[in-house]
């Protein structure tokens, strides 16, 4: 017992500290909250982020949404930390920030519309529209952004159009109603909105003929193809084939936000995102190529290699902690060897000590023999068969041990020979 301690106590403690040490080197858990900027409530952002809201919820995380107005907004929101993910169209984030956030994946394409009232006749380049008033969405928005770095391109500014920055809603009443010449809006096709303009005889939709020299010039912008009759074949929605041009929104974040609830926020967007659309091929998105920053870590591991071993066995958030936890293996792994090295010799020694423990008391009755008078031997030769019997009612070995425990058993019987034969 003894021994016991001496060997097993300072290991186990030595273990405990290790245990301990480590532990203070692990973060707590995180907290399992998002705030995801969208957009306006009508808009195709906030439609999505409804639906990561209902995935995360599911794996116990709190959501919060928050409506902008838009890309814009949203880049400045992330920047101020104000929100831990957000919908930004490609081309807004400046070159300067770029380090300072991190790209999630692209998700869809989002599609630049520009109806006009028609006059008659169709207008084919965007210098056509100088001297008109134009609406260009509302300020912190997607569309203001890119609506005037098109017409800025083209000589279109203030100072020789007329330039109004209305939502969506109102810039399309009041190109119904001929109060505006014309209107941008960024959104997908199904919109209300798009619908309502294609099918107004006095609105004509602008194909941009020069979609691909944009796309040369600024390389987050594509050509996107929409051909007659896409939208309604039995209106013929559109009427002709048209060109719009395209940016790429994608997910971004800033370097603030855990890594777990970033890889739990990834997991979801194949189930939202790869589907087709419009414009997207089935399993184009979601996508980490062409981002416009560094991609995140976490969605790099997943898009590549997908999910874990232990994401396979557990559920997220079990697989999570057990990943969480592993430096604790550190000391552990470090104090097995030589653990397990004590294991066998502290085994082999417990068996025998049953067996050792009394040969103390046969070697004290064998050296009285010699000492002994004739009553006195077979006094002492009572004792040894005494002894025998105790020995064999307590002692119990493995098998392998039954040879040494044999050999005790013999020895007594020499002893008491030896004893018997003084009797003589």
């Amino acid at each position: 017992m003894k021994t016991f301690f001496k060997v097993w106590v300072p290991i186990i403690l030595v273990v405990v500290v290790a245990f301990y040490i480590t532990s203070r080197f692990i973060q707590p858990p995180v907290e399992k909250k998002l705030i995801i900027a969208s957009g306006g409530e009508r808009g195709h952002y906030y439609k999505m982020a409804m639906e990561y809201k209902a995935l995360l919820e599911s794996e116990g995380v709190k959501v919060e949404i928050v409506k902008t107005a838009g890309s814009e907004e949203n880049f400045k929101l992330l920047l101020e930390k104000k929100v831990d993910v957000a919908f930004i169209q490609n081309g807004i984030i400046h070159n300067g920030e770029k380090k300072k956030l991190y790209s999630l994946a692209n998700v869809f394409y989002e599609p630049l519309w520009f109806f006009y009232k028609d006059s008659g006749f169709e207008r084919k380049y965007e210098v056509e529209f100088i001297g008109s008033k134009i609406s260009l969405g509302v300020e912190g928005s997607g569309t203001k952004f890119l609506s005037s770095l098109i017409l800025n391109l083209n000589g279109l500014h203030e100072a020789n159009s007329e330039f109004l920055y209305l939502s969506a809603g109102k810039s399309r009443d009041m190109l119904i109603k001929g109060e505006i010449d014309g209107m941008f809006f960024i959104g997908q096709a199904e919109s209300n909105i798009v619908r309502s303009l294609l099918e107004n005889p006095d609105i004509r939709l602008f194909s941009f003929t020069r979609a691909e020299a944009y796309a040369r010039n600024l390389p987050f912008l594509k050509s996107l193809s929409l051909y007659e009759g896409t939208l309604d074949m039995y209106a013929n929605l559109p009427y002709d084939d048209v060109t719009l041009l395209g940016s790429t929104a994608s997910l971004v974040t800033h370097k603030d936000v855990p890594s777990e609830l970033v890889r739990l926020f990834v997991k979801q967007l194949p189930k939202v995102h790869q589907s087709s659309g419009l414009f997207e091929k089935t399993g184009e998105f979601p996508s980490i190529t062409n981002l416009e920053t560094q991609v995140h870590d976490e969605a790099y591991m997943y898009f590549t290699y997908g999910d874990t071993w232990l994401e396979m066995i557990f559920p997220y958030w079990v697989a999570s902690n057990i990943d969480r936890l592993k430096i604790l293996l550190i000391p552990l792994l470090t104090l097995m060897l030589p653990l397990f090295k004590g294991v066998v010799p502290l085994y082999v020694w417990t068996v025998r000590s049953k067996i050792y423990k009394w040969y103390d008391k046969v070697n004290e009755l064998d050296d009285e023999i010699d000492k002994k008078t004739k009553d006195e031997l077979e006094d002492i030769i009572k004792k040894l068969e005494d002894l025998k019997v105790e020995i064999q009612n307590h002692t119990k070995v493995p098998l392998s041990y039954m040879g040494e425990y044999y050999n005790l058993l013999l020895h007594i019987d020499l002893v008491i020979k030896k004893a018997e034969h003084h009797l003589l």
